[in-house]
């Protein structure tokens, strides 16, 4: 399986956690994994089910980021908009959220979510993780929740987030990690990436 493909097979993935997240897909969806890996369920309770039903991350890196009230924030892969809607609440309506994924079906999810809430201050955009559209020096935070290990261009993105990261910026980062080597053989096949 060539790169473009893989990429379209994960994206394939992601949005039928969207479009039919009670479904059983190859990685854990919703709520109760969302609780599990440190989602308090207050917060939970405040958002909509639009939302939090098709939560795919891989930690709570909205609740452990250190977000100020006027903040910009992007959160970068934010699915369904989980971390995204978060971060508005806690920047206030002085702070700016940015949501950018590259399933359009997760974004068409988020900006429902955005809408149940009422918030005017979250913009959302589909887009590859390596192109991000945002000018240069105007993120004060980003948050990434377990988009490296799905994606073979792990150096665009880094890159990326320099460049729009402001100066003394920060960025927090959830991710899986490999306990064992994968061969190159079974590299691009797609259940290696879904473990």
């Amino acid at each position: 399986m060539n790169i473009m493909n893989l990429r379209a097979k994960v994206r394939e993935a992601y949005s039928s956690a969207a479009e039919r997240p009670s479904d059983k897909h190859p990685f854990p969806v919703g709520r109760t994994f969302a609780e599990s890996i440190g989602y308090p369920s207050d917060i939970l309770d405040r958002l909509p089910p639009t939302t939090v039903d098709s939560f795919t991350g891989v930690s709570n890196v909205s609740i452990f980021a250190s977000i100020s009230e006027g903040a910009t924030v992007l959160d970068l892969g934010c699915g369904a908009g989980l971390d995204t809607l978060i971060a508005a609440q806690r920047t206030g309506t002085a702070g700016k959220v940015f949501g950018i994924d590259f399933s359009e079906a997760m974004i068409d999810r988020a900006k429902k979510g955005a809408e149940e809430c009422g918030y005017s201050n979250v913009t959302f955009a589909v887009s590859d993780a390596e192109e991000i559209p945002l000018p240069d020096a105007s993120i004060d935070v980003a948050l990434v929740n377990g988009i490296f290990n799905l994606s073979p261009f792990r150096e665009k993105i880094f890159s990326q987030l320099a460049r729009v990261l402001r100066d003394g910026g920060h960025v927090y980062v959830s991710e899986l990690i490999l306990k064992e080597t994968v061969t190159a053989s079974s590299a691009c096949s797609l259940e290696n990436w879904f473990r």
